[in-house]
């Protein structure tokens, strides 16, 4: 049997091996933070994982930067989500921008704790946003986040008259049409407040799941002021729909105007404060085509505009519009069916205070091209606004629907309140 000599080369090669072997061990004793003398390094320092940490931690800034929404949000707010602050520290930088790399505006605070975007957002748009702060020693931290505002189709608004600043007539409802079927009406009633400077009790009624009117028992005083305010900024109005609007509206009432005609007499007295101030003869709807009675607000003005029968279901045998007038001077609308009080030139003038002709609606004497201002028409159009009421009398038809138009003053206060959610 042959016996092998090792050499010195090989011994040496081998008390390598077993060096690095036992380095090995060493080092992982010294990872593992074990309580023997083997966790000190050689030159007699600490070298443990947790002092490691330590130390690095004295070196990471103390600002803390919190961003909402969080990062990865959906369905967030257009109005109030977006917002950055600090604590510990000082913000000195913040920029968010949509994910094409629009930016968007924003302000750092003046004691520099708190950024927000001045500009309402986009809804369906992904956003990004990058903050930077330093703490008392000038150390930065940084922060991130990336949200995606809430779609259309997962949210409401509602369009609503009247306009801000705008003055109206003392029968004006608050009047809100919302573009989705709203589910959880008292959610959303919550989220709605009316009222006036002349203290009055205003109250809401749903007509169905799009439309919530207010008004008060009686008509708005003269000369108040009625605020609006929309806090529905991520109300569920139905199963994952939220609302999206956050606003103050306001505007004035002006002097008290009711007109009532009686189509018995077939005359307009039109009273301001409760007193007389023209009575103008009219023409209302014939026996066959009655005006409906009841209470009606104007609700949009027209110095002229088109009324074609066809569009309300006056036809004849072929199909066409029994009267189809482009040029029906002084409009004023009483009903979304199309009921109006408008000037009329192609009758004769004997008619007005003697005979019902009409299709329904209330005619008064005027000239072709509404440029006379001495027409009973022309002066009743010039004075008055939006939100006037005219109060329909004898005409032997039924009183008018109050969800046709702004006309909700023919329910009693006892069934309008029984409209209510809230």
């Amino acid at each position: 049997m042959e016996k092998r000599v090792m050499t010195n080369s090989k011994r040496r090669k081998g008390l390598t091996v077993a060096s690095a072997l036992l380095g090995g061990v060493l080092v992982l004793s010294a990872c593992s933070g074990g309580d023997g003398d083997n966790a000190s390094g050689g030159d007699g320092g600490d070298s443990s994982q947790s002092k490691v940490d330590e130390a690095a931690a004295k070196k990471t800034s103390e600002a803390d930067i919190k961003i909402t929404p969080k990062d990865g949000s959906n369905n967030a707010s257009i109005n109030n989500s977006a917002k950055v602050t600090v604590s510990k520290g000082e913000l000195t930088k913040v920029t968010m921008t949509t994910t094409d790399g629009a930016s968007v505006q924003g302000e750092i605070s003046a004691d520099k704790k708190s950024w927000a975007p001045s500009v309402q957002l986009e809804r369906s748009t992904n956003y990004k946003i990058t903050a930077t702060a330093e703490d008392s020693e000038g150390r930065e931290a940084h922060e991130n986040a990336a949200f995606t505002t809430v779609s259309p189709a997962n949210s409401f608004i509602g369009n609503f008259t009247p306009e801000d600043g705008s003055t109206v007539g003392v029968g004006m409802p608050v009047s809100i049409n919302f573009d989705k079927a709203i589910t959880d009406k008292a959610a959303v009633q919550k989220g709605i407040t009316v009222s006036s400077s002349s203290g009055q009790e205003v109250v809401g009624h749903w007509f169905n799941a799009n439309r919530l009117d207010f008004r008060p028992e009686d008509y708005w005083k003269a000369g108040s002021t009625v605020t609006l305010k929309l806090a529905l900024d991520g109300v569920e109005g139905a199963d994952g729909v939220f609302g999206v609007q956050q606003k103050t509206v306001t505007f004035k009432i002006g002097r008290n105007q009711v007109s009532v005609v009686d189509a018995k007499t077939k005359q307009m007295k039109v009273m301001q404060e409760g007193k007389v101030v023209k009575t103008i003869p009219i023409s209302a709807g014939s026996p066959e085509n009655k005006t409906y009675e009841g209470q009606m607000v104007i609700s949009e003005k027209f110095k002229e505009t088109r009324m074609n029968g066809a569009t309300v279901g006056f036809t004849d045998d072929d199909g066409k519009g029994e009267y189809d007038i482009k040029d029906v001077p002084h409009a004023l609308r009483l009903t979304t069916s199309g009921t109006f009080l408008h000037g009329n030139y192609w009758g004769a003038d004997s008619i007005f205070g003697n005979v019902n002709t009409s299709h329904g609606c209330i005619g008064l004497n005027d000239t072709k091209g509404a440029n006379d201002p001495n027409t009973a028409a022309a002066w009743f159009y010039e004075n008055s606004i939006v939100g006037d009421v005219v109060v329909v009398q004898n005409t032997g038809d039924k009183t008018v629907a109050p969800d046709n138009g702004l006309n909700g003053w023919n329910l009693s206060w006892a069934d309008w309140k029984a409209g209510s959610a809230a």
